[in-house]
């Protein structure tokens, strides 16, 4: 398989669900102005849509969008119980904090990184980004992680979203059981290879 990525970008959330399944990959850097890859190859013939992540199969295939992607690495290694079963609740409730992050979090501080955005787009983005983590931080009381205690696909994408606050002065420090939760998922080993493999510690 290989992942098509940017480092630091939400790519960076299927980077660590593969680290954390412990299973065999490489990794292509995209150029996203230019639509090329590191090897020179034109992204947008593997990803019409022109963004990352893209997740190449060893068939050939191509699976495009983070959430998809994720849930696809999981359920390719269901012993490690990186997601729910398919068909009971706990899978939807997982599934419902993947739309959320991707909708209402991942969505929302684009244009904080647009320099063409007006000011007050971006204010009022900021505004809603905080309280939305607020609200992710009510979640998190007494839970080492948003399914409970065990570590899921969709703690890959809070962490790697939630990491951005740092990038466009987001202060986070008033809510605790994020700040814990954002260590925990940190030291977590497959976190850390995936953060190195991108330079990002």
């Amino acid at each position: 398989m290989k992942l098509f990525i940017k480092p630091g970008a939400c790519s960076l959330s299927p980077h660590i669900v593969l680290e954390e399944l412990g299973l065999k990959y490489d990794t292509e850097v995209v150029d996203l102005k230019d639509k090329k890859t590191a090897s020179g190859g034109d992204y947008l013939a593997i990803n019409p849509k022109g963004y990352v992540p893209a997740l190449q199969l060893d068939s050939g295939e191509v699976l495009t969008e983070g959430p998809a992607i994720v849930q696809y690495l999981a359920d390719s290694q269901p012993a490690k119980k990186l997601a729910p079963a398919n068909g009971t609740v706990e899978r939807y409730r997982m599934q419902g904090w993947l739309t959320f992050i991707g909708t209402e979090l991942h969505k929302t501080f684009s244009p904080l990184f647009n320099p063409a955005a007006p000011q007050e787009w971006k204010d009022f983005c900021r505004g809603n980004i905080e309280r939305r983590l607020k609200y992710v931080n009510e979640q998190l009381d007494g839970k080492d992680y948003l399914m409970g205690k065990d570590f899921s696909v969709a703690d890959a994408y809070l962490f790697t979203v939630t990491n951005w606050t740092k990038r466009v002065a987001i202060d986070i420090s008033g809510l605790p059981n994020l700040v814990a939760y954002m260590a925990r998922v940190a030291a977590r080993p497959g976190v850390q290879a995936a953060m190195k493999a991108e330079g990002l510690v």
